[in-house]
């Protein structure tokens, strides 16, 4: 992605007040939730003000050590998924809390019923709205679907773009996090303001250098073993199905393989009954997990519901060669043929023949792992959220401009000089 490798800024304006509204930030430990409390630190450490409106549980200690000041969203557990949760309104508490801090701008990353009514509060103030698209939700109604024949996915599919459509042709950038999403939305008539913000990577803790023989010994591998590795959360929709098939298959065909599985969820028990050979770790962190990675050999990520492969990025700034789904999220990243390979979704037979090519043959793997990891390197995060924050003041410089011209605009408005990139 050229614009993220070309692309200078600066940092926000100190002062700057930013209400961000979220389905996830701490409760759970997820893509979206890391990446929100990461964007939070960066504009915080550049000097900006932050309140941060979101779920929270009470039955449970907070997954994830938060950034930022954090408001609490009255909320339930999402039916069949209590690890999520769905926003059920403002509390007093946080409206108070809102109007006194008087953001400069708003940011929704959830079009949850929290999330209208902030877009309905912004805009009766004329504050500037912005959202970010973390979740697929059409291609998780499909998932949860096929599951249950009562539903009916096309009145599903077609009530979520619908209703799509009216959030989102209210707010002045759609940020999504990989161009292939912007076109889905182009589809669906959601044409306005849409700018790539892709995620980013760590890539000093995410990093080959993490390889370790003893790593590989305390978890019961051998330095000759070929270890075909899953990281992420446990969720059925994540096309687990296609992991452990081609784990099945590759030793029904008697090809020579260890594989392990990083991660925590609904699904962990009925996927580790099913894998008996698979060594599960559960959920790693810091340095455990940067080893988890590097120690291992071939990276497996079936699932074609993301927006952005956080885990692939991660994988690959380790130096790993992926297989993935050619989806929305994986097919930023992987450069099919080069640095992994891309399956058709759901296709077991494209994803078997991809890792059992890759286990075969060591010299490919230290060749497509070395191109990912010189790929995975233009995504710093350091970047990629001064990415952002070009758009931020795209949005407060032509406020400012049209104040100049007679058009109101926030009061507190500073026009700061940052080279902008259009994705």
């Amino acid at each position: 992605m050229t614009p993220l490798t070309e692309m200078t800024v600066h940092a926000p304006v100190s002062g700057r007040r930013i209400a961000l509204f979220a389905g996830a930030y701490n409760h759970i430990s997820d893509g979206v939730a890391l990446t929100l409390n990461r964007l939070v630190l960066y504009l915080e450490n550049r000097g900006a003000k932050v309140l941060v409106f979101a779920p929270t549980s009470n039955k449970h200690p907070p997954a994830v050590r938060h950034t930022g000041t954090l408001i609490s969203v009255p909320s339930i557990p999402f039916p069949g998924r209590s690890d999520y949760r769905l926003t059920v309104g403002i509390s007093r508490k946080g409206w108070s809390r809102l109007e006194a801090f008087d953001p400069d701008l708003v940011h929704i990353a959830t079009p949850d019923y929290a999330g209208a009514q902030a877009l309905k509060w912004a805009r009766s103030r004329e504050v500037p709205v912005v959202t970010s698209f973390h979740t697929h939700f059409a291609a998780y109604l499909k998932h949860f679907a096929s599951y249950n024949p009562l539903y009916r996915i096309d009145l599903l599919e077609n009530t979520a773009w619908k209703y799509g459509r009216w959030f989102y042709t209210q707010v002045e950038h759609i940020y999504v996090p990989s161009p292939s999403i912007g076109d889905e939305l182009r589809a669906q008539g959601i044409t306005n303001g849409i700018r790539v913000w892709a995620r980013g990577v760590d890539a000093q803790r995410f990093s080959p250098d993490y390889r370790s023989h003893d790593w590989r010994l305390a978890h019961g591998f051998a330095e000759k073993d070929v270890i075909v590795t899953y990281v992420g959360r446990l969720v059925w929709e994540k096309k687990l199905s296609v992991f452990a098939e081609v784990i099945e298959n590759l030793k029904t065909q008697g090809i020579t393989h260890r594989s392990l599985v990083v991660g925590d969820g609904p699904a962990r028990d009925t996927l580790k009954e099913r894998l008996t050979d698979t060594t599960f770790t559960g959920p790693l962190q810091g340095e455990e997990l940067s080893s988890a990675y590097a120690s291992s050999d071939i990276f497996l990520f079936p699932s074609d519901t993301e927006t952005f492969g956080n885990v692939t990025l991660e994988a690959m700034a380790s130096g790993l060669p992926t297989v993935c789904a050619d989806a929305a999220g994986s097919d930023l990243l992987v450069m099919d043929g080069k640095t992994g390979y891309l399956a058709p979704p759901s296709d077991t037979p494209a994803f078997l023949t991809y890792v059992g090519k890759l286990i075969a043959n060591p010299s490919l793997r230290t060749k497509m792992g070395k191109a990912a990891r010189t790929r995975a390197e233009a995504f710093e995060w350091s970047n990629v959220m001064g990415h952002l924050a070009s758009y931020y003041e795209e949005i407060w410089d032509t406020r400012t401009r049209d104040r100049g011209n007679g058009v109101a605009a926030p009061s507190s408005a500073v026009k700061v000089h940052l080279r902008k990139a259009v994705a």
